[in-house]
């Protein structure tokens, strides 16, 4: 296949999804793999610290970064071996995780390792500065050597210490570099062609980013097959795993990383979905303002990472992290935090989570007590015990069935390439924070519609469109690596899937030299095929098409178009709305401003503002406030527009007769019960706030903490059936034992 045409092209042939020009081995893809987690792991956490109690925060299991420790850490220990043996004598498993993109490697590049320095190695912009990410710490143009030493000296290290998961986070290639020599030598080898600098044409920087992702596709294949092959030889069966950033915040942020085509190699056993605060409040465009909107990004990105894997059955870890990257203050953290979390839980079939990054820096760090006030601490007593019933949770949550409330079926495509296009810009057009993305997306979540969004690349996989009623594309921010999506496309339109496409193919990536351009194919755009391939006008005007049992309707506006400009989704909605009710025979398109799931026992409700309604969304019950640190029992819970709530429904309880922990700032082990007595033992971080709602048949008689008598008759609620406990936390552990 000729490289300069289509690389990294994505065949998709059946379930199989293949990059072109890249060296397998032992990694190939095989049609419908699949990955088999089996290893009791529902929670984790990655810390670069060894145990101590004020981090022990009791996930089931826990990433020892980096085998020199985490270069964003000056304190943190760089004894792995030691720090793994803290972790494994407090009972947890033991995983490994490390950046594949950087990381504290300064031996490779002061040449220690080789005895010849790679500081080229670095991603240059350019201006010829190298892009760090600590000190002695670039960001790293992944060539063989470099992916040697990281065989050689980490992975082989960690698994010779008993490691049986390995996580290589953020493969990230940064958009504006692309001009260091070290550079200029892949793309010579990959090309064979000379460099040509990504700023002097439109096919340049689709050139240069596409080999970016090239490259960082092969270092994750060359490391975690190497990672397996030598496991193999002990016996072990090494789990491989990439924590990233979802495509839409990597395409918001103008980085290039391989994201969805890694789902195809077995070698590959999942994925953590690093969404956050920092991520989600990256601001974006709707009804013309540009303001950061962190429910309803963060709900669009855990997406994307959610249909990224789910046809191909990958694991999948949702995080989120209780603080942030930049430095606010702990209401900004704890306001931002409610909305990620409960984004993350409105997508039920995901429940397996890493409940946080750097329990050190949560539980230890230093950040301002209020916006307007210089003063700093550490998390307040309040917020940590609201953290901890949080991440408590997760423990326990349930994979349903169960769908979020509102319309389903309407689906917005995307793909790898929305990475290509986005720096430099190019003949005057912008995409201005990923409009052309949001366009299609935010019209709709402001609206209470739960969008799926759906991976170009899975279109081979028969499950990624069988829910799908109504698709929603463009290519004005995105192209098609490789005419088989068309393929997939076209007969899903013909046996009766509604498409709309919105688009004025006017973008200066059109012309790019790709495989609708070149050979037998002569299509000024992209959109020119597939609407060949669905037999009508390739230059359709706008308006509705039949398409064998099927319809398309075109409208030749830019999706960005959308949501620049006050009202502009006008059109848009109007389309969509007679498309979902009338071709597609969805049923009535409801808006609304809110979203509402049931996860066995919890609730989760979030309700939006700039919507169709200003009223807050109210649940009577009988419930326990998750967010609230005190744990109430409420029978009538109000969720105001811009707000979120976690409830716990007293009325879904499993067994509600037996004995229980219902909602606790801690993890209980050992829970013993018979006819008249209740006990268990509370382990959480030290100098936080134990307390927990325990289910009983009746008011207890009598409470033991540690042997001492502390029944206190007031804390017993009748309606509920609940009595509330309290006490320090410790990581050893406190023994409660009630009598009723």
């Amino acid at each position: 296949m000729n490289r300069n045409h289509l690389l990294p092209s994505l065949l998709l042939q059946g379930a199989a999804l293949i990059t072109a020009g890249v060296t397998m081995g032992a990694c190939a893809p095989k049609a419908g793999a699949t990955a088999e987690s089996g290893d009791g792991v529902k929670t984790t956490f990655q810390t670069s610290r060894e145990w101590r109690p004020t981090i022990d925060n009791r996930a089931d299991a826990v990433m020892v970064y980096g085998v020199g420790g985490n270069p964003s850490d000056p304190d943190g220990n760089r004894n792995f071996e030691a720090r793994v043996k803290s972790w494994r004598d407090r009972g947890y498993t033991v995983h490994f995780m490390t950046g594949i993109a950087w990381g504290e490697y300064q031996d490779y590049f002061t040449g220690k390792w080789d005895g010849k320095p790679h500081l080229d190695e670095g991603q240059v912009t350019q201006a010829g500065d190298t892009i760090w990410h600590g000190h002695m710490v670039p960001y790293i143009v992944p060539s063989m050597n470099f992916l040697k030493y990281m065989k050689e000296a980490h992975v082989k290290r960690v698994i010779d210490a008993g490691i049986d998961a390995i996580f290589m986070e953020e493969p990230e290639f940064w958009a504006r570099s692309g001009y260091s020599d070290a550079f200029k030598r892949e793309w010579k080898e990959y090309y064979g062609t000379d460099w040509r600098p990504q700023h002097e044409s439109p096919e340049a920087t689709y050139l240069s980013n596409k080999l970016k992702y090239h490259l960082y596709y092969r270092a994750l294949n060359e490391v975690f097959t190497y990672a397996k092959e030598y496991g193999k030889t002990l016996g072990r069966d090494i789990k491989c795993y990439v924590p990233t950033h979802s495509l839409v915040n990597y395409s918001q942020w103008q980085i290039v990383s391989p994201e969805a085509s890694l789902a195809s190699l077995p070698c590959v056993d999942g994925y953590i979905a690093q969404v956050w605060t920092g991520t989600s409040r990256e601001p974006n465009y709707y009804n013309g303002n540009y303001r950061e909107r962190v429910f309803e990004t963060a709900f669009l990105e855990y997406g994307s990472m959610e249909s990224m894997t789910a046809p191909t059955g990958r694991k999948m870890f949702f995080l989120t992290d209780p603080i942030e990257d930049r430095a606010k203050d702990w209401d900004d953290y704890k306001r931002n935090y409610q909305a990620t979390f409960t984004a993350q839980l409105l997508y039920p079939g995901v429940g397996d989570y890493e409940v946080m990054p750097w329990p050190e820096r949560v539980y230890e760090g230093l950040y301002k007590m209020s916006a307007d006030s210089e003063e700093r601490s550490r998390i307040p007593r309040f917020y940590s015990t609201q953290m901890q019933v949080m991440v408590n949770s997760l423990n326990k949550m349930p994979v349903v069935e169960n769908k979020v409330s509102g319309s389903q079926g309407i689906g917005v495509l995307m793909g790898n390439s929305l990475m290509f296009q986005r720096f430099p810009s190019h003949d005057g057009y912008d995409d201005p924070q990923l409009a052309n993305f949001y366009g299609m997306a935010l019209p709709l979540v402001k609206r209470g519609v739960p969008v799926k969004t759906v991976h170009i690349e899975n279109l081979g996989f028969p499950a990624t469109l069988a829910d799908t009623k109504v698709l929603v594309m463009t290519y004005s921010n995105m192209k098609p690596l490789d005419p088989a999506a068309h393929d997939a496309l076209a007969e899903w339109v013909k046996k009766g899937g509604v498409l709309l496409f919105c688009g004025s193919d006017a973008d200066p990536f059109q012309s790019v030299q790709e495989w609708w351009n070149t050979g037998d194919n002569h299509y000024k755009a992209p959109s020119q095929h597939l609407f060949s391939k669905m037999g009508i006008p390739a230059d359709a005007t706008e308006g509705v098409y039949k398409v064998g049992k099927g319809t398309v309707q075109v409208l030749r506006h830019d999706p960005k178009d959308f949501i620049l400009n006050e009202n502009g989704d006008a059109a848009f909605i109007k389309a969509l709305t007679a498309l979902y009710e009338g071709n597609a025979k969805a049923g009535s398109l409801e808006f609304k401003n809110n979203y509402l799931l049931q996860r066995g026992p919890y609730t989760l409700a979030a309700v939006v503002d700039e919507s169709v309604s200003d009223e807050p969304l109210t649940l009577n019950g009988l419930y326990i406030d998750l967010f609230d640190p005190s744990l109430p029992v409420r029978q009538s819970v109000t969720v105001r527009p811009g707000s979120q709530a976690m409830l716990l429904d007293l009325t879904k309880v499993a067994d509600a007769k037996r004995p229980q922990v219902v909602a606790a700032s801690f993890r209980e082990y050992d829970e013993k019960s018979d006819s008249h007595s209740y006990s268990f033992t509370a382990k959480s971080p030290v100098d936080t706030d134990g307390i927990a709602r325990l289910l009983l048949p009746s008011q207890p008689s009598g409470v033991m903490i540690d042997g001492v008598e502390s029944y206190d008759p007031t804390a017993w609620d009748a309606t509920s059936h609940t009595y509330l406990v309290r006490f320090d936390n410790s990581p050893e552990g406190r023994k409660v034992n009630v009598k009723f």
